[in-house]
């Protein structure tokens, strides 16, 4: 049986990544969050074919998770993932693309769009990091998981704010996935303790945030226990154009504990007349 996980390979950056590419229309790069086993299609997999209905969604496995290859000696690093993510975007011809990212997603997509803002038509950040915060004992736990079922249905408890999500089949399917073989050795070695300096790396500068042109959509659980809240709604107050949404009864998986109104909401946002929009950012 096919593996829906795996989808087409580009080399980007001179990394071979492993990239669903589907739909058509005004392209939208959709970023992955950093919890063990993850996958682009993991991530994504109910969001991706309601947006592919307007638009064309691409979504790659960021270096160190996934399908894509592990280069030995990787540095894992947002000007590595930033590379990487530029180099899928040039290796599938698009010029400038709307841009979502979920949580560590969303840091790495805010440094993209800080340093190729041409890149980027519109913003979506999600459960986002990028902004300094003090790490929770959710996200230290994440960052910090050692394969185990019972750990994973753990992290899977944290995760979620509705727990009838939290299937045994769930946890046996995302257990399975953090062990496949090169998954927890490059996931280790990511984000080893003590787990703020992880957090504080992957901080944009205010002043940087601040000038963001972009129309941006922040989307976040009122019950988030891996990322805070209060990082979207300093992020809300810091880039002029943004909008915030906040989901109630709704942890750190918006995308699926409310998969409906999150592919609507940000379907709607990408698809509306850009009469307010900049005028193109490279000139």
């Amino acid at each position: 049986m096919s593996n829906p996980e795996i989808a087409q390979s580009v080399l980007a950056a001179g990394i071979r990544t492993n990239v669903h590419d589907l739909g058509s229309g005004p392209p939208v790069l959709m970023i992955h969050g950093s919890g063990p086993g993850v996958t682009a299609w993991a991530n994504w997999r109910l969001a991706m074919p309601v947006l592919a209905r307007q638009a064309r969604v691409i979504a790659p496995d960021m270096v160190g998770f996934g399908y894509t290859e592990r280069p030995a000696g990787q540095r894992y690093d947002m000007d590595t993932w930033v590379a990487q993510a530029i180099g899928v975007l040039d290796a599938l011809d698009v010029e400038q693309t709307d841009l979502v990212g979920n949580s560590f997603g969303g840091a790495l997509a805010l440094a993209l769009t800080i340093r190729h803002p041409q890149r980027v038509r519109r913003l979506v950040l999600m459960g986002s990091v990028g902004v300094p915060f003090a790490i929770t004992p959710g996200l230290d736990a994440v960052w910090g998981y050692a394969p185990s079922l019972a750990r994973m249905r753990e992290l899977l408890d944290i995760f979620a704010y509705d727990r009838n999500l939290v299937t045994d089949e769930l946890a046996q399917l995302r257990y399975e996935a953090s062990i496949r073989p090169g998954f927890q050795e490059s996931f280790a070695a990511m984000f080893p303790a003590p787990r703020q300096r992880w957090v504080d790396a992957m901080t944009s500068n205010e002043s940087d945030i601040r000038r963001i042109a972009h129309e941006t959509l922040v989307l976040h659980g009122r019950e988030d226990r891996v990322i805070p809240l209060s990082t979207s709604l300093t992020l809300s107050n810091w880039i002029p154009r943004a909008q915030l949404h906040v989901f109630g009864q709704c942890g750190h998986w918006t995308q699926i504990e409310h998969a409906a109104r999150f592919a609507q909401l940000v379907g709607n946002f990408l698809s509306e007349a850009g009469a307010d929009e900049p005028k193109r950012l490279n000139g």
